[in-house]
């Protein structure tokens, strides 16, 4: 689970908030900001894209705070819009290059890795998160969201306008794409993380 459930909001802050109160926006904006802007990134691994994505975020949710349900965490709330932005991004690239969810499995190379200053060196320590970033935008996506954010195949399907089987193929895919890169560069923690958690 990410860091949004670990940040606790005095419900007297969020009533604040609801009633337009600037500061306890603020406040709101101060806590969050950082796990709303990380996450971001790691959907579009571009740190202007990310910025944009964050603001978006804010907006909409000093915009519904007054819709907020309190029958979650405020953060469980907050993350569930920030992937909702992220992945109306992540359509939005999609749709404009005509590319289907699933089309660019093998489209992330050696070259994309470099440009994102990831070393394809076995003596330079690639750890996960490196090893994420090699993989395909969907599948990327995926693994983040159900490893990492504990959505479900179901969640993850009605926020990607797919079906669940996309999602589990696309993690399956994922995976399979993943242990190699982990025991190719010999990090036997992670590969037996990994071999435990069935990638």
């Amino acid at each position: 689970m990410s860091k949004f459930a670990d940040i606790q909001i005095d419900p007297a802050i969020v009533q604040r908030a609801a009633r337009g109160d600037v500061r306890a926006h603020e406040i709101i904006y101060r806590a969050f900001a950082t796990p709303v802007y990380s996450l971001c990134l790691r959907f579009t691994r571009v740190p202007a894209h990310a910025e944009d994505l964050a603001q978006e975020t804010f907006i909409e949710i000093m915009r519904s705070i007054a819709k907020f349900p309190g029958e979650a965490a405020l953060g469980s709330w907050i993350r569930r819009i920030a992937v909702s932005k992220a992945l109306m991004f992540l359509r939005s690239a999609w749709t404009a290059k005509i590319q289907a969810l699933g089309d660019d499995w093998e489209e992330t190379t050696a070259g994309d890795a470099a440009s994102h200053g990831i070393s394809r060196r076995p003596d330079d320590a690639l750890d996960l998160d490196a090893a994420l970033a090699n993989l395909p935008t969907v599948g990327r996506t995926i693994v983040w969201l159900h490893d990492v954010e504990g959505f479900t195949h179901k969640e993850i399907a009605k926020l990607m306008g797919r079906t669940e089987s996309f999602s589990k193929s696309q993690l399956s895919r994922a995976y399979q794409r993943l242990r190699p890169m982990l025991a190719q560069h010999g990090d036997e923690a992670i590969a037996e993380n990994a071999a435990f958690r069935g990638i």
